[in-house]
């Protein structure tokens, strides 16, 4: 059992599954205890944080191929540039903007742990800096930004938060390949929405066929299958089922779904899809 029960990522990360955390501990109650839980595009690592942390018998696989580790094995020079910035900016109201000297001194400081330490968690800097969700990669891109006062009052703290959970940076089909006789595996799925960035994960827009690949890995296997309504891919296999010989892989899966309101005019539909049937798909490694 980990030290605590994160219910979100200890260090922002866009895409994390916290609104599910509940439902999936609730699906995965009746597997077998010593289930085999491999996280293909694993983020920020809050999936197999959650089973780990929830179920110690079971053997849980972080495929961690976007380095969130690097960013947790910094966090505390993280949280010392940030806690310079709470000093530096008493007189700036929350959500108010970062102007004139306050500004100059912030880039300054940013710009010089750059050159001291090769490093900046510049998606951290992005959630405490700016605003309406937006993320830059590099000091380029901040410096073109209007800067506000977002910053929170606690360190970000990541104690305890992989104990218990193998790590692996391989790609998911090379990892789906080596886990995938294992005995009761279930697997994660929560692959890069189409047509959205994707992040390290091949460094461009995850496409459409790229998208259908991912789903050579739930034929006749368990799973957790996760997507939005932005995809529109439950559709495609209805489709592809009705016009085509080729079976639909979410035949029998249940379905559950969370809206999430982006702002006061956006808003869109995650869903997670789940089927197990561990007598039939499971084999001996």
């Amino acid at each position: 059992m980990t030290k605590k029960d994160f219910k979100n990522a200890p260090l922002p990360f866009m895409g994390q599954k916290r609104r599910f955390l509940k439902k999936v501990k609730e699906v995965l109650a009746d597997h077998p205890e010593h289930s085999v839980y491999v996280d293909l595009f694993g983020g920020s690592g809050l999936l197999s944080h959650t089973i780990k942390a929830n179920f110690p018998n079971a053997r849980v696989i972080y495929n961690d191929f976007d380095n969130y580790r690097f960013r947790l094995a910094h966090i505390q020079k993280t949280n010392v540039l940030l806690n310079d910035f709470k000093q530096w900016l008493t007189e700036v109201p929350k959500a108010a903007k970062i102007t004139g000297d306050a500004r100059k001194n912030v880039l300054k400081r940013i710009y010089q742990d750059e050159i001291k330490y090769g490093y900046v968690d510049y998606v951290t800097l992005s959630s405490s800096l700016l605003f309406s969700m937006k993320y830059v990669n590099n000091f380029a891109e901040l410096e073109k930004e209007t800067l506000y006062n977002k910053l929170r009052g606690a360190d970000y703290d990541a104690s305890g938060y992989l104990d218990g959970v193998e790590v692996e940076s391989l790609d998911y089909k090379v990892l789906f390949e080596k886990y995938k006789h294992v005995e009761n595996v279930v697997w994660l799925v929560d692959p890069p929405y189409l047509s959205t960035e994707a992040g390290t994960y091949k460094g461009s827009y995850w496409k459409l066929r790229d998208y259908l690949d991912v789903l050579n890995v739930l034929d006749g296997t368990n799973y957790l299958y996760f997507t939005s309504n932005k995809s529109q891919i439950v559709e495609l296999c209805d489709w592809i089922e009705t016009r085509t010989a080729t079976g639909n892989p979410f035949y029998g899966a249940t379905t559950t779904t969370m809206d999430v309101q982006m702002n006061h005019s956006a808003k869109y539909t995650d869903i997670m899809m789940y089927k197990y049937d561990f007598k039939s798909a499971s084999t001996t490694a």
